[in-house]
């Protein structure tokens, strides 16, 4: 029996995110825990999975926050190495106020893309019922090769493979590597979590079920979400379509860590149900308690540390 719900493999960094000015009218930055694999972890530990993370950081203050924040979700942190020599990314998030954002990276080279294919844990990806990852591991060649291994390993293992390409433009050498590599993914997974932008970006199609319908002549993907901000979410599973409505709320600040709370939910879904027969109401119910979840995320900054409770998301879908 396998004994960690999920492991994943993927950045880590801090999320410095603007919490009002100084006196002088400069503006005062919080320096979150972050990075997407991680914070969809956060949010499965939270509804009680067992997790675990594979990543590299800093051998520095960054570092050292970043793993006692992993370690006080309840993430096992057993497999994050500290790099002696490269600090810890950063990344600077510019909030609109639409509370959607941009990003500014400081990783030029940055400890996560400093992990290489000998500091992949076997037995662990082994003992996982599913690996989650991401394309920020595959910005550069050293942390390609390991996030490749670590797919061989998983693919062997036969734990299911989750997707999010969780595109960032500003960290690739150009947009068809990036390319390259969200194809790459889409040939490897079960479970594709794909936002609305990237979907028309990689399809070329505004309309998201064309978009999908392209994915699945090129792969065979059991099951594929597009996250749609405000306009909630949508499935694409056995030639099915099935969408819900997002839970809009007027006190949201700012949208970090939206889709990843969103596929930690949808994760937990699967680990409870399977992924071989999901009907239109299971669907439904999936897609309505991830969206739920979602929303109370943009109310709160950062992500990783502040990851709603089964109770919670409950009360918000009212």
């Amino acid at each position: 029996m396998k004994e960690i719900d999920v492991t994943a493999l993927g950045e880590m960094l801090i999320d410095f995110t603007q919490n009002g000015e100084s006196p002088q009218g400069n503006p005062l930055f919080e320096a979150n825990p972050g990075g997407a694999p991680c914070n969809a972890l956060a949010m499965l530990a939270k509804l009680g999975r067992s997790t675990a993370f594979i990543g590299k950081v800093g051998k520095d203050f960054f570092g050292n926050q970043l793993k006692d924040a992993v370690q006080e979700v309840g993430i096992l942190a057993d497999h994050i190495r500290m790099d002696e020599k490269v600090h810890t990314t950063l990344a600077l998030v510019h909030t609109y106020a639409d509370g959607d954002r941009d990003f500014s990276f400081y990783r030029n080279p940055g400890a996560d893309m400093m992990l290489t294919e000998d500091e992949v844990p076997e037995e662990l990806i082994r003992n996982s019922k599913i690996f989650h990852f991401g394309t920020l591991s595959m910005t550069h060649e050293g942390v390609r090769k390991a996030t490749k291994r670590a797919l061989k390993i998983a693919k062997e293992a036969g734990d299911l493979i989750s997707f999010d390409p969780n595109l960032r433009p500003p960290l690739w050498e150009c947009l068809e590597d990036a390319r390259e590599q969200v194809l790459y993914g889409l040939g490897q997974c079960d479970i594709l979590k794909i936002s609305d932008n990237e979907i028309q970006w990689l399809t070329g199609e505004e309309d998201y079920t064309k978009g999908a319908a392209w994915i699945n002549e090129r792969y065979q993907i059991p099951l594929i979400l597009v996250s749609m901000g405000k306009e909630g979410s949508r499935a694409y599973y056995k030639g099915e379509m099935v969408e819900a409505n997002a839970f809009p709320r007027e006190d949201t600040i700012e949208t970090t860590g939206a889709g990843d709370t969103f596929c930690g939910c949808v994760l937990n879904y699967i680990l409870e149900h399977g992924l071989e027969q999901l009907g239109k109401s299971e669907l439904q119910e999936m897609l309505t308690f991830a969206n739920a979840a979602a929303s109370l995320i943009t109310t709160r900054k950062g992500a990783l540390r502040v990851m709603p409770s089964k109770e919670e998301v409950l009360q918000n879908m009212g």
